[in-house]
């Protein structure tokens, strides 16, 4: 199965923190390339769980994601990404 996702990784003081918001999956790393193969990997190790229990279907609707001709595709699209500066009190 393949899936369309958005891997967004951030520095949090000494760490990378790796996050797919489609699947609410979140892991770290000491690079960003050790991040985003953690993430993949237990987005990887939860897949497999689901689909031997049953579940992976559900879920992957619950995330948003719509099966069409056997291809489960994302019903939500990022669009845009932005940094602003807000002014607060």
């Amino acid at each position: 199965m393949e899936l369309g996702i958005t891997i967004e990784i951030w520095k949090k003081e000494k760490w990378f923190v790796a996050k797919c918001p489609e699947l609410d999956f979140i892991s770290q790393g000491i690079t960003p390339e050790d991040a985003r193969k953690n993430l993949l990997e237990v987005i990887r190790i939860q897949f497999e769980e689901m689909s031997e229990s049953g579940t992976l279907q559900d879920y992957l609707e619950e995330c948003g994601y719509k099966k069409n001709h056997g291809f489960f595709v994302p019903q939500n699209e990022m669009i845009s990404l932005e940094k602003y500066p807000l002014q607060v009190a």
